[in-house]
């Protein structure tokens, strides 16, 4: 009989900076594969697959440059990813992201708990809700600790989700089923290997304090479910500052034909305005 994954080991990461799109790639691989570099990598990938698919196609016989984006559309400067970055993430390791309202993943919608695991979004955050060794957790970056899910929970939670706007991805393919947790090369500085146990504790301590942020009471709706999410993302806002200029710097790279566009654009007016005041 087949063992605990990691032996019977929760992974999770806890909120730094606006990093949460990282730590849902990496607890849904239950293991600190990714970091900010290497979605950055991924995105700028993706903007330079995009600008050249643009400059292919033409579009009408505008001007080429018309076409090319000034800023990327997979990273934004404060660290936040696309769906598509953590596609391609996921996909390195055999995975597939389908949105859950899709015919495709119509049994998810019914049962749930046959599934592994969901990639949750609203705004500008994600989570995911996974099922470790039989046991379903939610994973949110902006929890202390992962939070067991029982199965008749997690439909109503993804239901009541879905009821505030958020957008569920489900997960399929053949997860990793281990990570060498004791290799200091996988360590990131915000990961941590947790039993089931101190999990539960850890969770049961801080509910005894303060009520998780956007935890949705499924008895009552409050007014504004997502009120002590926001004051949270407001103090994340101020951290890191030099992460977000180590972001910014991996993709100066990868946009040349920006700068290029932009540097033709300001010779062509120089040029304008020399022969107007001759």
């Amino acid at each position: 009989m087949e063992g605990p994954s990691n032996g019977g080991m929760l992974y999770h990461e806890v909120q730094e900076s606006k990093l949460c799109a990282v730590h849902c790639v990496n607890t849904v691989l239950q293991g600190p594969f990714f970091s900010e570099f290497d979605l950055a990598a991924l995105a700028s990938d993706l903007d330079r697959k995009e600008r050249q698919m643009m400059l292919e196609g033409g579009g009408g016989g505008a001007p080429a440059d018309y076409f090319i984006p000034e800023e990327s559309h997979n990273v934004s400067m404060d660290g936040d990813f696309s769906i598509q970055v953590l596609q391609k993430a996921l996909e390195v390791w055999d995975l597939q992201v389908i949105p859950l309202n899709c015919p495709v993943a119509e049994p998810a919608q019914i049962d749930p708990e046959l599934e592994n695991a969901f990639i949750c979004h609203l705004q500008d955050h994600w989570f995911c809700i996974r099922k470790v060794n039989g046991e379903w957790y939610n994973f949110d970056s902006l929890y202390a600790a992962p939070e067991h899910l029982s199965k008749f929970y997690l439909s109503a939670y993804l239901d009541t989700l879905k009821g505030f706007g958020w957008s569920i991805f489900l997960v399929r393919g053949n997860f990793p089923k281990e990570c060498p947790i004791t290799s200091s090369e996988t360590s990131n500085g915000y990961g941590q290997w947790l039993s089931p146990e101190d999990a539960k504790r850890i969770t049961k301590s801080c509910n005894s304090v303060q009520r998780p942020p956007h935890r949705t009471d499924l008895t009552q709706q409050p007014s504004d479910p997502f009120l002590q999410y926001g004051e949270a993302e407001m103090l994340l806002d101020a951290e890191d500052e030099d992460l977000n200029a180590a972001i910014a710097a991996s993709l100066m790279d990868s946009s040349p034909a920006v700068v290029s566009v932009e540097a033709g654009t300001s010779q062509d007016e120089n040029k304008n305005i020399s022969g107007e005041n001759a």
